[in-house]
């Protein structure tokens, strides 16, 4: 049996709810394990016998109002209703609630298998997930609570006052936890007999339970007031650099330096009480304490730096940025480059002037404590797993974390062999290629061949590590493959860059003139915060595992440009700069476009006298396409046709195209899935080509 039941010790909520004096009654199922040594206890549950003195107070009336309300400080919500209303909802919310309600809102809903499926108690099943994968996290999605008629005042509750409901939420999960656990243990659930469910038990009763709310609409960063202090808000952003991991203090450890008495003190709303004197009376010293750090308790904390994604700056101002406390499970989950949907709690904290006094700064420093992280927010394309940790991106919490259609897990499984079947359709049409080459980007015209490239590009090739190479695994070949397009003004270069840029994981879109060479690599800056010196990641380790766009290629300065020679090939940038001496991972795919020199194109030079860029970087980029601007009546009409066309309707002529999001479904489908293995016959031929070529 677990001695003491752990006080929730959560990092992202400084909550008072555990301060608070209250009288719980426990349910039922409790009675048989109650802890008798528990030195918290208000002893309402021990036997004590009467006192036999005469009573000195007149008698208290019997009333129907509880002993003590508990209410959040300042408000009239009572916390004792809070409870009760969340326990409904996780023991009576089903699937077909959720659906009525996108219905209302007119979202697309899926369609249930059977009958059963919709009248499933969802929060039930994710309970006794969490039990058999021995998860601690669950991930409440805020819309299920305005979905459920009897919940709608606990979604405002939730988001007002986050600080003191969310606890009160994990109280409630653990003791449905438990109670769960000792209803599959009457009914003899497999692994949940005799002996096995006492120590399932006990285990459920040692572990701190969180509940991790998501599902607010995002707001932008540029639109957090000091109204929002203390709420429940959701942003979306870029990862720009992320902290290593920091110890938090969550219980001090003092002893006395006369008499050497212990004491512990809890961290209590970000703060730790240290005692002025010696809490013995017999020794009573003031100003003995000390702190001992080693028989302290911590837990992780990590700080992020979030910045706005390029699409939602305004035009002419600079991107916004906003720190991210990150706590326990959280931690390392997100990398630099990663786009982020993150809920978590607005504070503001007091800065001093100077650390060595107590003057402060009447401007307040704000942050986010994060409660909810949610892995791409942008890019039509999902990541290239060659690129993630080994296992995966392992989001912490059972429940939610996936679109709403794909929430239950039989439905999920519906959805998706639905989806596959459909791409698998696709693939077995003759004109697969033609057809993916039409959809992208369809409202340029013409172009095909570029398209074609591009499209590779997209899918990519196969990195290969040769085993039996020397010491270090081998040689590793990159499958990434680098666009060159280079061309007249006006032929919508920088229109197929931003496309490619939207719709690709991880793109950086830049301009040639515009960067410098460790804007696309890494420098070093010093942390505002530890004043220690750090490396922040370029353009190209951001786009690590994605696409780098980078337009005006030719108008790049030399020095910028000998920065891509390691990249393109290696795939990787050396840094030896103020003693950090380190090889950051840029496995990136580069789509470049340039003008030719003097900005058009001769067709009476050789490419090599219209491409002004040195020939070592040139044998860098797998496919070059010249796109010229040639005058030819029919096809000026045509053009001009199509552009009309587009000003009158919004959409292209031409039919047979697919929709964006099945594009990107078939291609991230392939970079997943499909794995191709060259056959003898290929080897041979591919030989024979590259014979052939050498010899031309």
């Amino acid at each position: 049996m677990a001695s003491r039941t752990p006080k929730n010790r959560r990092g992202d909520i400084h909550s008072s709810l555990s301060v608070t004096p209250s009288r719980i009654r426990r349910s039922n199922y409790d009675a048989p394990r109650r802890n008798l040594d528990d030195l918290n206890s208000d002893v309402s549950h021990l036997d004590v016998p009467l006192s036999s003195a005469p009573a000195l107070s007149a008698q208290i009336l019997p009333s129907d109002e509880p002993d003590e309300i508990r209410a959040i400080w300042g408000t009239t919500v009572n916390l004792a209703e809070t409870m009760k209303l969340f326990r409904e909802f996780l023991k009576g919310f089903k699937p077909k609630y959720r659906v009525a309600h996108d219905r209302e809102r007119s979202v697309y809903t899926r369609t249930f298998a059977t009958p059963e499926e919709s009248e499933e108690t969802l929060y039930e099943t994710y309970l006794r997930r969490m039990r058999q994968v021995g998860d601690t996290n669950l991930n409440l999605d805020m819309v299920n609570l305005l979905a459920y008629p009897p919940s709608k005042k606990l979604y405002n509750q939730l988001t007002k006052y986050p600080q003191e409901v969310i606890p009160a939420m994990d109280q409630v999960l653990k003791d449905l936890m438990l109670e769960l656990a000792d209803l599959d243990q009457q009914t003899g659930m497999d692994g949940m007999k005799g002996t096995d469910g006492e120590a399932e038990i006990a285990e459920i009763m040692g572990r701190v339970y969180k509940v991790r709310p998501f599902g607010l609409p995002a707001v932008n960063m540029r639109d957090l007031n000091p109204s929002d202090t203390d709420k429940l808000v959701c942003i979306k952003g870029l990862v720009i650099r992320a902290t290593p991991v920091i110890p938090d203090m969550k219980v001090a450890f003092f002893r006395c330096l006369t008499c050497s008495h212990t004491v512990q003190v809890e961290i209590d709303r970000g703060k730790i009480e240290e005692p002025a004197r010696c809490p013995r009376d017999v020794c009573a010293s003031v100003g003995t304490m000390s702190l001992i750090h080693n028989r302290c308790e911590f837990a992780d904390r990590q700080v992020i730096r979030l910045q706005e994604t390029p699409d939602v700056v305004p035009d002419g101002q600079t991107p916004h940025t906003v720190s991210l406390s990150v706590y326990d499970e959280l931690v390392d989950v997100a990398k630099p480059g990663d786009r982020l949907v993150v809920s978590g709690i607005f504070r503001s904290i007091p800065v001093r002037v100077n650390p060595r006094q107590r003057t402060l700064k009447s401007l307040f420093k704000t942050y986010l404590d994060v409660v909810h992280v949610k892995l791409g927010g942008g890019g039509a394309l999902g990541f290239d797993r060659s690129t993630r940790p080994p296992g995966g991106d392992r989001l912490p919490g059972v429940g939610g974390g996936y679109d709403e259609e794909e929430e239950n897990m039989e439905g999920r499984q519906t959805r998706k062999a639905e989806i596959e079947t459909k791409l698998l359709e696709l693939s077995r049409r003759p004109d697969i290629y033609q057809l993916l080459a039409q959809s992208l980007a369809p409202s340029i015209w013409e172009m095909d061949d570029v398209k074609k490239g591009i499209l590779l590009q997209l899918f990519g090739g196969t990195n290969k590590s040769i085993a039996r190479g020397g010491g270090g695994g081998g040689p590793r070949y990159r499958g990434d493959i680098n666009v060159l397009l280079v061309g007249d003004p006006g032929t919508s270069k920088s229109q197929i860059l931003q496309y490619v840029h939207k719709i690709a994981p991880r793109g950086v879109y830049t301009s040639g003139k515009g960067s410098s060479a460790v804007g696309l690599t890494a420098y070093v800056t010093r942390d505002p915060d530890s004043k220690q010196l750090v490396l922040e990641s370029g353009a190209l380790v951001l786009s690590d595992g994605g696409v780098c766009c980078i337009d005006e290629f030719d108008k790049m300065s030399d020095a910028t440009r000998s920065v891509l020679h390691e990249v393109m090939e290696q795939q990787t940038v050396s840094i030896a700069k103020a003693g950090i001496i380190t090889t950051l991972n840029a496995r990136t795919s580069i789509l470049a476009a340039a003008n030719p020199v003097g900005s058009k194109y001769d067709v009476n030079l050789p490419i090599t006298r219209n491409i002004d860029l040195p020939p070592t970087l040139i044998s860098r980029f797998d496919l070059l396409y010249l796109v010229l601007d040639r005058v030819d009546e029919a096809l000026d009409r045509k053009l001009a046709q199509h552009l009309v066309g587009l000003y009158l309707e919004e959409i292209p002529e031409r039919g047979g195209i697919e929709p964006l999001h099945e594009l990107a479904a078939y291609i991230d489908h392939a970079r997943s899935k499909i794995h191709p293995v060259i056959t003898e016959a290929a080897g041979t031929e591919l030989v024979r080509s590259y014979v052939e070529m050498r010899n031309m």
